[in-house]
């Protein structure tokens, strides 16, 4: 059963059209890896499946567990069941993470006490880019979503904290969450395994694979030059 089916799906910011009839099902417990150029749409389709008001929706729908909700605002789909990770959160100043994470979820987490010292700062103050990864899926999974989105969660981590951020995916995979990881190179998925995995062109998803080692092997030694490629054939 889909969790997410996105039906021809158009998409404009600023009076310039970034989808243009993206189709997309992700079912329940499904890890879907969404690779591809950048300026391809990869995050615009993430910020837009999240709600975010810049994004405009031409035409086309949006089925989460069955209803559209592609008039419903951020926080309502926060409330259904959707949850993003942002490429580049911000920073605020004054607000302890701990406190926040209080607000989100009244239910404490058992957070692994090597991420204990993040929760007496400042949500994102001078965080290493490790820790942002890290405090932004603690803030998420305080939320305990049905689909949790993830928008370069590997960029500008070192070994280590990939390795801990895969980890706690892992986690919530194994107890049945599903996922949609937008990725640009895609290395983190050696350590996932995704179920699927999908090529955005030009606005568009132009194809998907049950092989993402094939998929990534051809991003590595073509880049996307084979995609273009086929996208014209």
């Amino acid at each position: 059963m889909s969790l997410l089916e996105i039906k021809n799906l158009v998409v404009e910011t600023n009076g310039k059209v970034i989808l243009n009839g993206v189709d997309l099902k992700i079912k329940t417990g499904e890890v879907f890896a969404l690779l591809g150029p950048n300026a391809s749409g990869k995050s615009t389709l993430a910020k837009t499946i999240m709600g975010l008001p810049e994004y405009k929706i031409k035409k086309g729908e949006i089925v989460f567990k069955g209803k559209d909700i592609k008039r419903l605002a951020l926080e309502k789909r926060v409330k259904e069941g959707i949850a993003l990770v942002f490429q580049n959160p911000p920073a605020l100043q004054g607000i302890k993470l701990e406190k926040l994470l209080n607000l989100i979820s009244k239910k404490k987490s058992g957070y692994e006490e090597k991420h204990l010292n993040l929760l007496e700062r400042d949500v994102n103050v001078n965080f290493s880019g490790g820790e942002k990864k890290i405090s932004e899926l603690m803030q998420v999974l305080a939320l305990n979503p049905d689909l949790m989105i993830l928008d370069e969660i590997d960029s500008g981590l070192d070994i280590k904290k990939r390795e801990e951020v895969v980890n706690i995916i892992k986690e919530k995979v194994k107890d049945g969450m599903s996922v949609l990881i937008i990725t640009h190179q895609g290395e983190i998925l050696e350590q996932i395994n995704p179920n699927r995995v999908g090529i955005t062109m030009e606005g568009k998803i132009i194809c998907e694979s049950t092989d993402f080692r094939k998929v990534l092997k051809n991003i590595k030694e073509n880049d996307y030059a084979k995609c273009r490629q086929c996208k014209k054939m």
